[in-house]
C-alpha cells in the first residue's frame, strides 16, 4: 500500500475524539463520487462526510468548532443509555448528526466528560438557534448490499494496536489506533465509535455513532476498488528517529449497521479488531 504526504484535511484529535486528525496520509489515488458522497475513495461508500467544509459544525469563530454547553445533562450512547453527566463547558459536534431520544432531539458530540463520543441534549447547547441552522443531515447509506457475518462489539481490546498510529509519520498526539478500539471510558464500562469513513485518507474518520460493549453488528458486502469486502489500513510505530514511519501491521475495517434499541439503523465502517463473531444481528 502506497501512502504520500498531505496538507488537507482536519486538526488533530483529542484523546476522546474520533480519528479525525489523520490528514497527514493518504492513498495515492484519485476520488469519485460515489453511494455516500461526492468524494469518495477506495469504496463509493468510503466518502467524506460533507461535501464541502470539515467535519464539524462550525461556530462563528473560524479558529474555534467548539459550542458552549449547560452541564449536568445526560450523555447518551447510541441506544439512548445514559453514559453519564455532562460536566464541560464546551463541545465540538460532528456534522449532520442528530437524533431523539426521550423525546428530545439531540446532536453528536465528538468528545464528552465519558471520555467518548456521546449524544447531548440540543437544549444543552448555547446558541442553539444558530447550530440547527448549521448542524445539517447525512446518514450513510446500505440499501440493497447483501448481508456478511454477525458480530459484535468486543468487551475487550489489544493493547498492542492502542498506541500504533494510523496516519504515517503523525506528529499528533493521537490518530492512533485505539480511536477504533472498545476502550474503557469514564463510566468503567468499554464502548466503541461507528464512523462515517476509514482513517487514512484524509477523509477524516469521523466519528457518527457511539454503541457499548456486546452491540451487535450486521456486516454488509460493501464494493471495494480491491475487490475485498473491507479496506486495509497501515499502521505505523516509531523509528530509530522517533517518528511514525515504520509500518506495524495493518488494521481491517468492514462496513455494515446496527440496530439501535431505538429501532433507528445506523450504517457505517467498524474496525475488525473491534468485534467477535457472533449470531442473531437483527
Amino acid at each position: 500500500m502506497v501512502l504520500v504526504t498531505s496538507a488537507c484535511g482536519g486538526g488533530a484529535p483529542v484523546e476522546e475524539d474520533t480519528g479525525v486528525g489523520e490528514a497527514l496520509s493518504v492513498r495515492a489515488q484519485a476520488a469519485y463520487s460515489g453511494v455516500n458522497g461526492t468524494y469518495c475513495i477506495e469504496s463509493p461508500y468510503n466518502c467524506k462526510l460533507r461535501e464541502s467544509g470539515g467535519n464539524r459544525v462550525q461556530t462563528n469563530d473560524p479558529a474555534d468548532d467548539n459550542w458552549g454547553l449547560v452541564t449536568g445533562v445526560p450523555i447518551r450512547d447510541g441506544n439512548g443509555t445514559v453514559m453519564g453527566t455532562n460536566t464541560r463547558t464546551s463541545a465540538a459536534f460532528n456534522y449532520g448528526q442528530t437524533r431523539t431520544f426521550a423525546g428530545e432531539l439531540h446532536a453528536f458530540a465528538v468528545s464528552t466528560s465519558n471520555s467518548s463520543a456521546g449524544w447531548l441534549p440540543m437544549s444543552a447547547i448555547l446558541g442553539r438557534t444558530s447550530f440547527e441552522q448549521k448542524v445539517g443531515h447525512v446518514s450513510a447509506l446500505g440499501a440493497g448490499l447483501a448481508k456478511l457475518g454477525c458480530y459484535a462489539v468486543r468487551n475487550s481490546h489489544d493493547t498492542t494496536l492502542e498506541f500504533k498510529k494510523v496516519v504515517y509519520d503523525s506528529t499528533a498526539t493521537h490518530e492512533r489506533a485505539g480511536d477504533y478500539l472498545p476502550l474503557v471510558r469514564a463510566n468503567g464500562l468499554r464502548s466503541v465509535n461507528l464512523v462515517f469513513n476509514v482513517p487514512g485518507f484524509a477523509l477524516g474518520g469521523p466519528a457518527v455513532d457511539h454503541f457499548p460493549a456486546g452491540t451487535k453488528f450486521q456486516r454488509l458486502d460493501v464494493p471495494t476498488d480491491s475487490g475485498a469486502p473491507s479496506i486495509d489500513i497501515p499502521l505505523w510505530v516509531q523509528d530509530s528517529s522517533g517518528r511514525y514511519r515504520q509500518q506495524s501491521g495493518t488494521m481491517k475495517f468492514i462496513y455494515g449497521y446496527v440496530i439501535a434499541a431505538t429501532g433507528t439503523k445506523r450504517n457505517g465502517w467498524m474496525a475488525y479488531d473491534a468485534l467477535q463473531v457472533s449470531a442473531d444481528c437483527p
